[in-house]
């Protein structure tokens, strides 16, 4: 399946994958950002993209980023929907509570799964089919 890319800035760099197989592709930041401990900000990529109908985009972190500087999404994982055609953005947040978080264009700050929908239609209906889990929530199936 190919995804179109259009560059919105000179210098913005095609996502990519790391190694062949990969699923997810990289995203590398456009614009040089700054986040001190507990700070959150958007920042660019210089790319919108073309999701396939039937197809979502999913923004997820990296892990080496959450291990080495405590760089998470705020929004994690963020959802592209087909029909959007803006620019591509990461919410970051560094959860580190010492350390500023300095990255640079052309770094790589997020990843980016395309992956199938179902486009399921709410119906509403007087009560749900009986299931062996029934209601039980957090923690229902133990440590």
């Amino acid at each position: 399946m190919d995804l179109p890319v259009a560059k919105l800035k000179d210098d913005a760099v095609l996502p990519s994958r790391a190694h062949e197989g990969d699923a997810g592709l990289d995203l590398y930041v456009c614009e040089p950002a700054h986040l001190g401990p507990g700070e959150r900000w958007s920042v660019g990529t210089g790319v919108a993209v073309e999701i396939p109908d039937g197809h979502a985009g999913l923004v997820l972190p990296r892990s080496g980023l959450a291990r080495d500087h405590g760089i998470a999404l705020v929004n994690g994982p963020g959802l592209i929907d087909s029909g959007y055609r803006g620019e591509v953005r990461v919410l970051l947040l560094n959860t580190d509570p010492a350390e500023t978080f300095r990255i640079e264009p052309g770094e790589r700050i997020a990843q980016l799964l395309i992956v199938p929908i179902a486009l399921a239609e709410p119906v509403e209906v007087e009560a749900l089919a009986e299931s062996a889990r029934g209601e039980g929530g957090f923690g229902s199936s133990g440590r």
